[in-house]
């Protein structure tokens, strides 16, 4: 999602003159973020967004504000997310890929994957896990299968899965398998796609 993609998902917000009026507020007031970042969900509502599938009102309004920012991008995500509730915190995640900030956020990602809150798990491997390094985005995948987070959530999942996922799903598999459960559908999917993939011995 792009922020003109965002905004127009957005018309028929609640109080669509207060997002307004918020976005050209934090443009030329950048601290004042800090004051209208949590009012979003009270002012926009939560409501999902038809035009803007898996995203919420409040999601997109804090998204638009912090790309609305002049700079400091990266210090007032740490900020914000840092004391955010979750849904302040997902908005967070969710809007590190469309801002100017390199891999400054990537600490973000690395907390969200620790919590258990699947939402925040969710967020954190969209567009901007591109900045993981391979290691942490294994993990952060096994953590989706564990936690119940739906592999449609990883962005390019089948771009960088590769071997030794296929490896640490199989023992995940064989784990499952001996204590009488099975991997998610999803990811029983991904394993079987990765292991047709890899070279057959001779």
């Amino acid at each position: 999602m792009t922020p003109d993609s965002l905004r127009a998902a957005l018309r028929g917000v609640p109080d669509p003159d207060w997002l307004d009026t918020a976005v050209r507020r934090v443009a030329t007031e950048p601290t004042e973020i800090i004051r209208l970042f949590p009012a979003a969900g009270r002012r926009c509502g939560r409501a999902a967004l038809p035009d803007a599938p898996g995203w919420t009102a409040d999601d997109a309004a804090r998204v638009l504000l912090l790309t609305a920012l002049p700079g400091d991008h990266a210090s007032y995500a740490d900020t914000l997310y840092r004391h955010g509730d979750a849904a302040e915190r997902r908005a967070v995640l969710r809007a590190l890929p469309l801002l100017p900030i390199g891999a400054a956020g990537v600490p973000l990602l690395h907390d969200a994957i620790r919590t258990n809150d699947t939402r925040l798990v969710a967020a954190a491997l969209g567009p901007y896990a591109r900045h993981l390094d391979a290691a942490a985005w294994r993990q952060a995948v096994l953590k989706c299968v564990f936690s119940g987070v739906p592999l449609s959530s990883v962005a390019d999942l089948d771009a960088r899965a590769d071997g030794e996922l296929a490896a640490m799903l199989a023992a995940l598999a064989a784990e499952r398998h001996a204590a009488g459960r099975e991997l998610p559908a999803d990811a029983t999917e991904l394993l079987d796609r990765l292991t047709a993939a890899l070279p057959r011995e001779a």
